[in-house]
C-alpha cells in the first residue's frame, strides 16, 4: 500500500459526473424500496386538501369540515337517485300507463293473478281468462320487455311479445284469440283455457326475453 496514498487529495467531480455518482447511488435498492408508492402520495394529497379546509371559527369548528363534504356529497347521490331514478329504466318507467286492452286498470300483474284466481275458483272461467291474460301484459309491461300503450289490443300484444319469446309466440296468439273470445265475442270460458294461460304465465316468467322493445324517440322527450 503506497504510504501517501492518504494524503492524495480528494477527487473532485465535475458537475455532469457528479449528477451521475447521484443517481448511481439513488438507484441502488434500499434507496428504491424507501421510495413512496403511488398510493401513499394519493393519500398525502387527499390528507393535504383537508388539512386546508379550515374555517373562521376555529379549529375545533374546522375540524368537522371534512365530515360535512362527505355527508352532503353523499346526500347529494342519494337526492339525485330518488329524482332521476335508475338511468336506464327511468325512461321506460315514464311510457307505462295503466291502461290495458281498452279499460282503465292501475293494478299490478299479482293482483290482477289474484282476480284470475277468485274468479277460477268461483267457476268464472271467462272472467277467470280475461284476468289471466291480462296479468299477463301488465307483467312484461312491469319487466319493461314489451310496453303497454293506450290503443294496444290483444292480438298486437300477442304479435310483439312473441318477438321477445318466440319459443311462446303460438300460445301467446292462442291466449289472445280466447282473450277476444270471451270479451268481445260473449264465449264461454273452459276451465282448461284458465289452466293453459296460468302455464304461459309461468314460462314467460322463467323465460329470458330475446330482445326489448326500442323507447320511442318522440316519447323520450
Amino acid at each position: 500500500m503506497n504510504p501517501f496514498a492518504l494524503l492524495d487529495p480528494p477527487v473532485q467531480p465535475d458537475a455532469d459526473q457528479g449528477r451521475q455518482w447521484l443517481l448511481d447511488e439513488l438507484s441502488k435498492p434500499e434507496y428504491q424500496a424507501a421510495r413512496p408508492t403511488w398510493f401513499d402520495q394519493a393519500s398525502k394529497a387527499f390528507q393535504d386538501w383537508l388539512g386546508s379546509l379550515q374555517a373562521p371559527g376555529g379549529p375545533s369548528f374546522g375540524a368537522l369540515i371534512p365530515l360535512g363534504v362527505v355527508l352532503v356529497v353523499a346526500a347529494l347521490i342519494v337526492v339525485a337517485f330518488l329524482v332521476f331514478g335508475r338511468p336506464r329504466l327511468n325512461t321506460r318507467s315514464a311510457l307505462r300507463t295503466t291502461e290495458l286492452f281498452g279499460a282503465d286498470d292501475a293494478r299490478s300483474a299479482a293482483e290482477i293473478r289474484a282476480a284470475a284466481r277468485r274468479a277460477a275458483s268461483a267457476g268464472d272461467w271467462s272472467t277467470a281468462i280475461e284476468e289471466q291474460y291480462r296479468a299477463i301484459a301488465r307483467a312484461l309491461a312491469e319487466r319493461t320487455v314489451v310496453l303497454s300503450a293506450p290503443g294496444t289490443t290483444a292480438q298486437e300484444f300477442a304479435s310483439r311479445a312473441g318477438r321477445s319469446f318466440p319459443d311462446s309466440a303460438d300460445e301467446l296468439r292462442l291466449g289472445a284469440r280466447a282473450f277476444d273470445e270471451v270479451r268481445y265475442l260473449d264465449q264461454p270460458g273452459t276451465g282448461a283455457g284458465y289452466d293453459r294461460l296460468v302455464a304461459l304465465d309461468g314460462a314467460l316468467e322463467r323465460a329470458r326475453p330475446t330482445r326489448l322493445e326500442a323507447v320511442p324517440s318522440a316519447a323520450a322527450r
